[in-house]
């Protein structure tokens, strides 16, 4: 128990020592330094904080969860999400940094109005701190308990362990994101990117090397030929993630997960340059295509362990499989990746969260003159306000019938794919005016929320999103045309000032082209 103790505390400690020397010399007055990091993030560091903000335990968790119970089929929220990067990198980025936006709903103000913006603040805001940060906050819990056992330890009931371990993590947390801003969030990202990815991919190569006495190959052959069916990437139309979803809603949802989530694109925002910001959206993409290592092929090998003895439990397998193949000595130094893993994506968010707070709703509608000082001083009391809000709702999560990952991708619909389509809208097409916007928000927030949790239509959630996403656009135009409105859009034909990358493109092509590689060669 000593190496375990030993592990997980230098680990942790090295990387909170390791971002206080690095930010030693700064001091965040402006909201610049506090939300966008000064502007000095470079491609590296921003491909390190996005794969960390996305990368959490409830990946860990639900994606080997569920790739347990229903095979390799859903890979695909992983390996598509390197198309959307490029799209955002080529299309969305330059324009946003264009218009030196903080947020995504201020780029709403600058194309429609001050209500929509309110609107979308407001939505953002729910999403984060009722669904995301709760299901962050229990998955890392269960994972810390299953290493730790501090029911054992200190006597209690498990509920009761997980609760407090939800309170210690969620209170470490927001130390990074209330103190150093998105540049402690950054920098604590890379140093933990690092531990995930090789803390990560010790459980599948020490299973496949015990599995094929010594040879990692023999391994996974063995347990591809014990469950071939679980390898199936193009799956049946019942599946849990159908292969018709890459042509309705599961592109939809990734594009506005890593091109219009504030969350994700705050990084890209905080780039020395657009160049930076390019590359760092196309190192993520690179690295989105080796996650299912770590995410996905655990969960398979699992089933060749347990068989579908946990079909009805699947978020307890990947923890499980961690406690049958990694040696009680690494099990500090697993936790402490998995910490980080959970307090990066906890930090990230929370931070997103206080920003959106601070300056589409404090600034826009409390007090317009309010200034930078105060500014990041209400973006630490709003970060300590949510982080408190998160920490209540996390337990009420519990073990979702489908998983915790399906869970969350079913709520994150309800505020993704309306918010999402008025800002493809208002990208691309002129010819939608404020009126068409405001009724396609509506419109996509109601349909969601009435198809998914009121009326049994017995159509795959995924799908709802191409179909609402469609009908949005229909809603849009119609109301734009019937209602229309003389309005100026000066950021849409205003040229950039920045270079972009000048490989973006030929990078761009080499990711779509092994993205649809791995289809090819695993149907």
């Amino acid at each position: 128990m000593l190496y375990t103790y030993l592990g997980f505390f230098g680990f942790t400690f090295f990387v909170i020592f390791y971002t206080v020397f690095k930010l030693r010399k700064d001091k965040f007055t402006t909201s610049e330094g506090y939300f966008l990091a000064g502007k000095s993030l470079t491609g590296p560091i921003i491909a390190g904080s996005m794969i960390l903000t996305n990368i959490s335990t409830e990946h860990l968790i639900g994606m080997n969860g569920s790739s347990y119970k229903n095979g390799i089929i859903i890979i695909a929220w992983e390996v598509t999400s390197a198309i959307a990067l490029v799209i955002a990198a080529i299309y969305f980025i330059p324009k946003f940094m264009k218009m030196g936006i903080f947020t995504i709903p201020e780029f709403l103000e600058k194309r429609f109005d001050g209500a929509v913006r309110s609107v979308v603040a407001f939505l953002l805001m729910s999403s984060f701190v009722i669904t995301l940060l709760p299901i962050v906050l229990y998955s890392g819990a269960i994972n810390i308990e299953s290493v730790f056992d501090f029911s054992s330890i200190f006597n209690i009931s498990k509920e009761h362990s997980l609760i407090y371990t939800v309170l210690v993590i969620g209170i470490i947390g927001s130390f990074y994101a209330v103190f150093g801003g998105l540049k402690a969030v950054a920098y604590s990202d890379s140093l933990n990117g690092i531990g995930l990815m090789l803390g990560g991919l010790l459980i599948p190569t020490i299973a496949l090397y015990q599995i094929g006495d010594g040879n990692m190959l023999t391994g996974l052959s063995t347990v591809y030929d014990f469950a071939p069916d679980k390898f199936d990437i193009i799956g049946k139309p019942d599946s849990v993630l159908p292969f018709s979803v890459l042509f309705t809603g599961l592109m939809i949802n990734q594009l506005y997960f890593w091109g219009m989530n504030q969350a994700i694109i705050q990084r890209a925002f905080g780039a020395k340059n657009l160049v930076e910001a390019q590359k760092g959206l196309i190192y993520t993409g690179v690295l989105k295509l080796f996650v299912p290592a770590i995410i996905v092929l655990p969960g398979l090998i699992a089933f060749y362990y347990f068989q579908d003895q946990y079909y009805e439990t699947p978020d307890l397998i990947y923890p499980m499989l961690v406690k049958k193949v990694l040696p009680t000595y690494l099990y500090g130094f697993f936790a402490a990746v998995i910490l980080g893993a959970v307090l990066s994506t906890f930090n990230s968010v929370l931070n997103s969260a206080s920003t959106i707070f601070c300056l589409d709703i404090y600034k826009k509608i409390i007090d317009k003159n309010v200034s930078d000082a105060k500014l990041v001083k209400y973006g630490k009391l709003s970060s300590v306000v949510l982080a408190i809000i998160a920490i209540c709702v996390a337990p009420m999560v519990a073990y979702a019938p489908e998983g915790l990952y399906q869970l969350l991708q079913e709520l994150n619909g309800i505020f993704f794919i309306p918010i999402s389509s008025i800002i493809i809208a208002g990208i691309f097409f002129k010819q939608i005016n404020t009126k068409g916007a405001k009724a396609g928000l509506f419109f996509g927030f109601t349909f969601y929320i009435l198809t998914t949790f009121i009326l049994d239509l017995n159509i795959h959630f995924v799908h709802l999103w191409g179909i609402e996403f469609v009908l949005n656009f229909i809603i849009m135009f119609l109301v734009s045309y019937l209602f229309p409105t003389v309005e100026e859009h000066p950021y849409m034909d205003k040229g950039s000032d920045e270079k972009s990358w000048p490989a973006v493109k030929t990078a761009g092509l080499i990711l779509v082209t092994l993205t649809i590689l791995i289809y090819v060669l695993l149907s």
